[in-house]
């Protein structure tokens, strides 16, 4: 009991600075039953065991819009080490920030502690960069100090599923109210701490339609150089987050809007300026969101494909200028493109591969004679490949015959097939047997 006395005081249950306004369930509406079975089981296992817990984040946010969530996040007292210790199948991860993982069958939730405030002379809990980007920060707290730590005044909304209260110490369900995203503090500091806090509000902006605070926008252009500083890898998944959030075409306008896209894929900007470049990338990003919205698969590999396709288009048609055969020039074209890439955005090589494969089968699909169709609709990225040569057609860039032709000629039978098949414009030349002579001196041939 004192242990869970200390713990409602330290979380900001009873007395204290910052107290949070406490919203009803007749306010905001927001079920229970909205929250997953193993978040659930996640925020009772914890009280049970004195801990403060509390559904956070991302899920409150998208369950106040009306949306469904991807996923839920806990927000708790305990240590990572308390947290392990109660869930058999979980387990403790990140450096930067330590936190664990709870699998009940498919489902993962992430259970962070409460983040404390700076602790500038604590060197070992907390390092920064030389550009005040904090490198590991495993500094515990209370919940109001948690709150302030969080970047978005929605994403600071805390959700207990037993009492169904909100507790808010920023101003979340205002904001979220007047569709306002709004950054907790000071701009500047914070996008210093994290730059990609600026790719992050991008993303929750057009996704979530919701306007950028003028404060929390202003700042964006000129600090958009801090990007550089940030591991490439952490950039691949905000931008695959972003990419793949159903709304990726506004997502990407807004980027360019705010000065975002700059080495975040080389030579964007250069693409969304040429006309049909431009028609092509955002065909490719509103048949993604299509699909997102559809609860259709979508390929990561295909949509980065479909981005970085005009840029192999000018490096296909430099290097072949150059005097190097046509296939050749290609796979040094993906080459060169994949290599600028990588300096900024850090595509996994199993991404990297699949890219390749749909780039280096576009030429292959305009061979439409002898065997050669029949093996390609073998090939496991035939489908891809067909889907991304449709995208060109669409976009005014390829033959629409040719899209229509394979089209057809999946679905057709073999002597329709056979009949379709496009006749080579010259006959096969008959190819010359050599001859020896044997022993004897008669000649015989070889082969």
């Amino acid at each position: 009991m004192i242990k869970k006395f200390l713990g409602n005081v330290f979380s900001g249950r009873i007395f204290g600075s910052g107290r949070p306004k406490v919203v009803p369930f007749k306010v905001h509406g927001v079920s229970r039953d909205g929250i997953s079975p193993c978040a659930l089981q996640v925020t009772e296992t914890l009280q049970r065991r004195h801990h403060a817990a509390f559904v956070v984040g991302g899920a409150v946010r998208d369950l106040m819009l009306g949306r469904k969530p991807k996923d839920f996040d806990v927000a708790t007292d305990a240590t990572p080490e308390e947290v392990r210790a109660l869930f058999r199948r979980s387990r403790i991860i990140g450096r930067r920030f330590r936190l664990v993982h709870v699998m009940c069958g498919r489902d993962t939730v992430e259970v962070s502690t409460y983040r404390g405030g700076h602790a500038e002379d604590d060197d070992e809990a907390r390092v920064a960069d030389e550009h005040g980007r904090i490198l590991r920060d495993n500094v515990y707290g209370t919940q109001q100090q948690d709150a302030t730590r969080r970047d978005f005044t929605v994403n600071a909304l805390f959700y207990d599923p037993v009492s169904q209260e909100i507790w808010d110490y920023h101003g979340g369900v205002a904001d979220l109210r007047k569709r306002r995203l709004r950054m907790i503090g000071d701009p500047v500091q914070r996008y210093r701490e994290d730059p990609v806090r600026m790719l992050r509000a991008v993303r929750l902006a057009a996704s979530h339609d919701l306007e950028i605070d003028a404060a929390s926008r202003r700042p964006i252009r000129v600090l958009a150089d801090l990007l550089a500083n940030v591991p490439p890898a952490r950039l691949f998944d905000e931008m695959l987050k972003l990419l793949l959030s159903g709304r990726a075409a506004e997502c990407v306008t807004k980027l360019r809007r705010e000065g975002l896209h700059h080495g975040l894929l080389p030579l964007l900007d250069v693409i969304l300026e040429q006309p049909r470049g431009e028609r092509f990338v955002m065909l490719a990003l509103r048949t993604t969101d299509e699909r997102i919205r559809d609860d259709k698969p979508v390929s990561p590999s295909f949509l980065f494909a479909a981005l970085l396709w005009h840029e192999v288009l000018a490096a296909w048609q430099q290097i072949e200028g150059e005097g190097v055969p046509r296939i050749p020039a290609l796979y040094s074209a993906m080459d060169r493109v994949m290599q600028v890439q990588g300096e900024k955005l850090a595509i996994p090589r199993r991404f990297g591969a699949d890219m390749r494969e749909i780039w280096g089968l576009q030429p292959r699909l305009l061979q439409r004679s002898g065997t050669r169709p029949y093996r390609l609709l073998e090939h496991p990225r035939f489908r891809a490949a067909y889907d991304f040569l449709l995208l060109r057609c669409q976009s005014g860039e390829a033959d629409k015959e040719i899209g229509a032709w394979w089209s057809r000629f999946q679905d057709a039978g073999e002597v329709e097939r056979r009949e379709m098949l496009v006749r080579d414009g010259e006959p096969r030349k008959r190819r010359r047997r050599r001859r020896r002579k044997d022993e004897g001196g008669t000649m015989k041939a070889e082969g």
